[in-house]
C-alpha cells in the first residue's frame, strides 16, 4: 500500500522562492517608476489646484490674492506653499493676514523650478480681481511664466499665461507647446 504524501519538498519550495525573487527583482523598478510618477502627478495637481484657488478667490473677493512658497526666504516651492491676502505687501504671510489655504512639503525627490517674467525672490504668483496674473504691487502689470516640477527624468509644467489661465503640460508628450520659458502660453 502506497502512502500518500502531503506538502512540498524543500527543493520545490526553493524553486518557487527563486522564481518569486526573480519576478520581484524585475517588477521592482517598474513599481518604483509608477510610484514616482504618481507622486509627481499628485504634486502637480496640488499646485495647479492652489493656483486655481488663488485665481478664483481673487475674482470672488474682488482683490489681489497671492500664492507663495512657505519656505522663509520664499525661494523654495518644494517646502510647500500658501494662498493668502497680502495686505502689507511683503509677499510673506503674517499673523494678521488671512490665509486661504496652505500645503506642506512635497515628497522627496521632487524639485520645482520657477521661471516668470520677474524672478526676484521671494517668489510669488498673484491674481487681480479680474483673475489676471499680475504683479504684487500693481494689479495692471501682467505677469506670467512657468513652474516646472521635476522628478528624475520626468517633468511636468504648469504654465500661467498673462490672462491668468493655468494649464498643465508634459514636455515629453506635448513637445514645443510645453516650453520652459515665460512666453505667456
Amino acid at each position: 500500500m502506497k502512502r500518500q504524501r502531503s506538502g512540498y519538498t524543500l527543493v520545490e519550495m526553493l524553486t518557487v522562492l527563486v522564481i518569486a525573487a526573480v519576478l520581484a527583482s524585475v517588477a521592482l523598478p517598474y513599481l518604483q517608476a509608477m510610484i514616482a510618477s504618481a507622486q509627481l502627478n499628485s504634486a502637480v495637481s496640488d499646485l495647479h489646484g492652489a493656483i486655481s484657488l488663488a485665481r478664483s478667490q481673487a475674482i470672488a473677493r474682488g482683490s489681489r490674492v497671492q500664492l507663495v512658497p512657505l519656505e522663509p526666504s520664499g525661494a523654495n516651492w518644494r517646502e510647500g506653499w500658501v494662498v493668502f491676502i497680502d495686505t502689507n505687501g511683503d509677499r510673506r504671510p503674517s499673523p494678521a493676514e488671512e490665509v486661504i489655504a496652505s500645503h506642506g512639503p512635497l515628497p522627496k525627490g521632487i524639485a520645482v523650478r520657477f521661471n516668470f517674467t520677474s524672478n526676484r525672490t521671494p517668489y510669488y504668483i498673484a491674481f487681480n480681481s479680474n483673475g489676471r496674473s499680475c504683479s504684487d504691487t500693481s494689479s495692471l502689470a501682467a505677469r506670467w511664466g512657468t513652474l516646472s516640477l521635476h522628478q528624475g527624468e520626468q517633468i511636468r509644467r504648469i504654465r500661467i499665461n498673462m490672462l491668468g489661465r493655468a494649464r498643465v503640460c508634459n514636455p515629453e508628450r506635448d513637445g514645443a507647446s510645453c516650453g520652459s520659458g515665460n512666453e505667456g502660453g
